[in-house]
């Protein structure tokens, strides 16, 4: 059975965002950039179906540019076994990348794809569910468990009112939430064999998908700073507090 794993190289979670001086995006100059937390997850949910004897290939994909390599090195030296590189210099919008990967899976033929479910740097949650739409492929999302055996994936995952369990025929898509796994850490030793692990480079008019962006962004702006709050002496001074805020009436 295979497996594939899409993985995305974004500004680390412990980062600070800086938006550039002339508004036109986040200035990623210099700073200090990781996988995708949620990708990291879908990494070691197919290390440790593979550890179970379900999984025997996994393969590791990024889309964007060349430095994504160092991404999927850290895929690698976690457990993957190879990957695919399709490099591309701009922003690839989730429906591009959705159309990548639907290239990708005709020609990997995998039985499952695992991915986060969004992305920390654009919060689109849209990839695997538009992954799922081009192939024809049932999908589960927002998965906390998941389970394979006999041809089908049991996954459980959270919803508002808690949580449900589908059962997928496989192949299927499944992402990632957080409370499905903590991710390893990769070793010294895994991670000098990830090295010499195979990774194969593609561009996007190799598989003949046109990704040219469908939106604009006119301006990005950091949130308005926080006012400091006022304390109030007891209960009936909040309550005027709030109705002079128009919150309460």
């Amino acid at each position: 059975m295979k497996v594939l794993v899409p993985v995305k190289r974004v500004l680390d979670y412990n980062v600070k965002p800086r938006v550039k001086s002339d508004g036109t995006g986040v200035d990623l100059a210099n700073v200090k950039m990781s996988m995708n937390p949620f990708d990291e997850i879908a990494v070691e949910e197919a290390i440790r179906l593979k550890e179970k004897g379900v999984v025997t290939e996994i393969v590791a994909v990024s889309i964007g540019e060349q430095k994504s390599q160092e991404t999927l090195r850290t895929a690698l030296a976690m457990g993957a076994d190879r990957a695919i590189l399709v490099v591309s210099d701009e922003k690839i919008e989730p429906l591009g990348v959705a159309k990548l990967l639907a290239k990708i899976a005709e020609e990997e033929k995998p039985d499952l794809i695992i991915l986060g479910k969004q992305a920390i740097d654009d919060d689109n949650n849209q990839t695997g569910q538009m992954l799922a739409g081009l192939l024809g492929w049932g999908q589960g999302t927002f998965a906390s468990a998941v389970v394979v055996a006999d041809g089908a994936a049991r996954v459980t995952r959270e919803v508002d009112g808690g949580s449900e369990t589908e059962e997928l025929k496989l192949p299927a898509i499944v992402t990632t939430d957080l409370r499905l796994n903590e991710p390893r850490y990769a070793s010294l030793p895994n991670i000098m064999k990830a090295k010499s692990k195979p990774m194969a480079q593609k561009t996007p008019a190799d598989y003949g998908v046109d990704v040219s962006p469908r939106l604009t962004t006119l301006k990005v702006v950091e949130p308005a700073k926080r006012t400091a709050g006022v304390k109030v002496a007891d209960v009936d001074a909040l309550v005027a507090k709030l109705k002079a805020m128009g919150v309460a009436k």
